[in-house]
């Protein structure tokens, strides 16, 4: 397989309609702005800007721990809440009108395009994601469908326009999100979750021009849903790649990932606004992730310090908590919270978030406290 060639994609995409730039948010600071620099401290930090505090915000912010989460959850499936606008953007504000978050995510999922390229997704009772009619073969491939975003995933482009919408006079951007190509092609293969890989895997290595031409349909679905996203009102993007370095070792990520996830970088960026590339598993090969995209979200696994030395210090970074952490006592998860921000060391280019998302079990309170004690603790008083 080669690297990304013009070939790689479908040229459709490039035809499709070009978004306007987000606007950036506003929120007030002591740090001195240009006219042309963003106000909001998110933002700022993934431009490697100076900001007042250390910006935070949570994967899965939005989700069970939360009791009124809960409450949309009792009345109403998963699918039927991403499906239903109004639902997703009440579940997106949920966590911001709880604690001073600097960012909102879009609450969705990142399988849902699937249905729209023809998979039948369930989210079974107690079992997770089931994809009834996995790829089991190259024809399986062959009449996957790659229908523009508007087509396909119209509810969550409304939601993002209703949150948004909210967001703005509150000078809170939001982030738009989607699933990278191999971790969404891992369950269209596996049929749901997995433990070994095994099935993606054979069929990878197995069958290499299957694998090339389900790649780039999924760079061409997924590049049109996020750049959409930033045109409905999304002022950021996150790409999840959950389980590929659970999965692959580096030759392989840069023999049958590292190009495709390159080419959908290069795709979004006509979006005109930050993408975060988040991975974890991938502290071994980190630098060929970070070779892919903007600003890189990292796991728990290595200290901040360690990723800078790795990729460049010059490069923002998003994390990197433990996730466990807030199931501890204050005084443990305190201790865990300084070491990140010791990590950091005040410099521009820090976003802190967790290496994965928020438990369900996690107390409320420790989040609460957590977005606290990271503002003031990190906070950098600037005069220019």
């Amino acid at each position: 397989m080669t690297g990304n060639q013009p070939g790689l994609l479908d040229d459709r995409l490039l035809s499709r309609a070009k978004p306007e730039p987000a606007t950036d948010d506003r929120r007030p600071s002591s740090v001195v702005r240009r006219p042309s620099e963003p106000q909001s401290r998110f933002l700022r930090a993934c431009r490697g800007l100076p900001v007042d505090c250390t910006p935070v915000w949570l994967m899965r912010q939005a989700g069970r721990y939360m009791a009124e989460y809960q409450a949309v959850r009792a009345r109403y499936s998963l699918l039927e809440i991403i499906n239903t606008p109004e639902l997703a953007a009440e579940i997106t504000l949920q966590p911001i009108n709880a604690f001073d978050l600097d960012a909102a995510i879009i609450f969705a999922d990142i399988l849902p395009p699937l249905i729209g390229m023809g998979l039948k997704l369930e989210f079974a009772q107690g079992e997770g994601p089931v994809i009834h009619n996995r790829i089991e073969r190259p024809y399986d491939v062959d009449v996957l469908a790659a229908p523009p975003a508007q087509e396909a995933t119209p509810a969550t482009l409304k939601a993002i326009e209703l949150a948004a919408a909210e967001l703005k006079p509150r000078g809170i951007p939001l982030i738009g999100f989607a699933g990278a190509p191999f971790t969404l092609a891992s369950y269209a293969v596996e049929g749901g979750g997995s433990t070994t890989y095994r099935r993606v895997k054979a069929f990878m290595l197995s069958e290499p021009a299957a694998w090339k031409r389900l790649m780039s349909k999924l760079v061409t679905v997924q590049a049109d849903y996020l750049i959409q996203q930033a045109r409905a009102g999304a002022a950021a993007l996150q790409l999840f790649d959950s389980w590929v370095g659970l999965a692959l070792g580096q030759e392989e990520y840069r023999r049958y990932v590292q190009p495709y996830n390159k080419a959908l970088f290069q795709l979004v960026a006509q979006a005109g606004v930050p993408v975060i590339h988040f991975s974890t598993g991938t502290a071994a090969y980190i630098r060929d992730v970070a070779a892919c995209g903007d600003i890189v979200g990292v796991d728990w696994r290595m200290p901040l310090e360690w990723y800078w030395e790795q990729i460049g210090a010059d490069r923002p970074i998003q994390g990197n908590l433990d996730p466990a952490a807030l199931l501890a006592p204050w005084r443990e998860l305190k201790h865990q919270v300084d070491g990140v921000l010791v990590g950091a060391n005040g410099r521009p280019g820090h976003i802190f978030n967790l290496g994965h998302g928020v438990f369900k079990e996690t107390p409320v309170d420790n989040v609460r406290r957590l977005v606290d004690y990271v503002h003031e603790k990190s906070v950098i008083v600037t005069t220019q």
